[in-house]
């Protein structure tokens, strides 16, 4: 977090992602007063106010309300709103952009479309986060082009890592790909938890029970994964047996076809992706 010490970070929304990264920075030693967020909820500056961090209501009228104060005193701007209201909500701030670094986390807003909403500003970073960042177990893939200098690029990865992994792509069009493989990807994981927990009811345990140990056995796993320094396939065949309950299992998915499936829904989120992106930006 040294990148960071000393630094006034600004979000321009205050919702889960941009509630998941402060609680991230706070819990890596970053000071409330450092950090300064617009949004127009009171709700949610009541919840940030709280944790003594800077609120500013960007609907207010007086000059302590403009949310030309939360960027031009900014080293890091953060935006954190919906992909089909930023152009309105960067406008209020865009012409006192000079040396800040901006940071999206906007789904599908390529770096160009956000850079002419911005009036041709060019220092910015996009970050494709996952849900998990709100208990800084989350996984972003960045991406820079070729105007970012590197101190400004540790400076992003730095801030993106206080909620969890970080991973910069080379090619913007990567993020597809990461949608599909950690943006998207936690929903799949809980279909499947969902899916093992309705089977385990079925088969005779109660609810509660099927729960636990399906949430427990994923979490396990991926821990094991993450730790065991082992390829994911080759922990599974350790684990199947010949001929056992595993085998059986596997070989049953494999009938199916599930890794045909999980591509194939990967692929769907991969081409969405896509066409969200080139419909924000005709």
């Amino acid at each position: 977090m040294s990148e960071l010490k000393g630094k006034k970070i600004s979000f321009i929304g205050g919702g889960n992602m941009a509630q998941a990264l402060i609680s991230g920075l706070l819990a890596r030693g970053i000071k409330p007063n450092d950090i300064t967020v617009a949004d127009p909820s009171q709700d949610i500056r009541d919840v940030l106010k709280s944790q003594k961090i800077n609120t500013v209501d960007p609907t207010g009228t007086t000059d302590i309300n403009n949310p030309q104060i939360a960027a031009k005193t900014a080293d890091v701007i953060v935006l954190a709103v919906k992909p089909q209201v930023m152009d309105k909500v960067v406008a209020d701030f865009a012409d006192v952009l000079d040396r800040q670094l901006v940071i999206s986390v906007a789904a599908g807003l390529s770096t160009d479309s956000l850079s002419k909403m911005l009036g041709g500003y060019q220092n910015i970073v996009r970050a494709m986060p996952n849900t998990p960042a709100m208990i800084q177990k989350g996984a972003t893939g960045l991406y820079a082009n070729d105007s970012i200098s590197e101190t400004d690029k540790q400076l992003a990865a730095t801030l993106m890592a206080a909620s969890g992994l970080v991973s910069w792509v080379e090619q913007e069009d990567q993020l597809h790909a990461v949608t599909a493989v950690s943006g998207s990807a936690p929903a799949y994981f809980f279909y499947m938890i969902e899916s093992m927990i309705e089977a385990g009811v079925e088969q005779g345990l109660d609810r509660k029970q099927a729960a636990a140990l399906a949430m427990q056995t994923a979490l396990g796993a991926a821990q094991m994964a993450i730790t065991s320094g082992e390829a994911p396939a080759e922990l599974r065949r350790k684990v199947t047996s010949p001929n056992g309950t595993t085998q059986a299992a596997i070989e049953s998915l494999q009938q199916d076809d599930f890794a045909g499936i999980i591509k194939k829904a990967m692929q769907a989120c991969y081409t969405r992706s896509e066409q969200i992106s080139q419909e924000l930006a005709d």
